[in-house]
C-alpha cells in the first residue's frame, strides 16, 4: 500500500509540473519565447516540446503506461537540464533558478518511476 501511495505521489508530482508549464509555451509567454530563442528553436522546439510533455504527462497518469511517460520525461528533462547548464544558465530572466528545479524535479521523479517499473521494462525487453 506505502508504494502504490509513493508511486501516485511521484506520478501526481511529475505531470503536474509538466501540464502547468504547457500554458506558458502553447500561449506564447515571453519567458519560453525568449528560452527557445536563445535555444535557436524557437517556435518549433517550444511547441514540439510541450506536445512532448503532454504526451509524457498524460502516459505518467496511466498506470499501464508510467513507465513510458517516465521515460519520455526523463529524456526531455535531461535536454531542459543540460540547456540550462550549457546554454542558458540556472537562472532564466530572473526566475532564481526555478525553471531549473523544476526541470530537476521531474527529472527525479521520472527516474524513480523507471526505477519502480524496472521489472515490467526488463519483461518487456527480454519477451523481444
Amino acid at each position: 500500500m506505502k508504494r502504490k501511495k509513493i508511486v501516485w505521489l511521484l506520478r501526481i508530482v511529475a505531470a503536474v509540473i509538466l501540464l502547468q508549464t504547457l500554458v506558458f509555451k502553447f500561449s506564447g509567454a515571453e519567458e519560453s519565447i525568449y528560452i527557445f530563442s536563445k535555444l535557436g528553436m524557437e517556435p518549433y522546439g517550444r511547441i514540439g516540446s510541450g506536445i512532448a510533455e503532454l504526451i509524457a504527462a498524460i502516459l505518467i497518469l496511466m498506470p499501464k503506461t508510467t513507465w513510458m511517460g517516465a521515460v519520455l520525461g526523463s529524456g526531455i528533462m535531461i535536454g531542459a537540464v543540460f540547456s540550462h547548464l550549457f546554454v542558458l544558465g540556472i537562472a532564466v530572466q530572473g526566475d532564481g533558478g526555478l525553471l531549473f528545479v523544476l526541470a530537476i524535479i521531474v527529472l527525479v521523479c521520472c527516474l524513480e518511476l523507471i526505477n519502480l517499473d524496472r521489472n515490467k521494462i526488463f519483461n518487456l525487453l527480454k519477451a523481444k
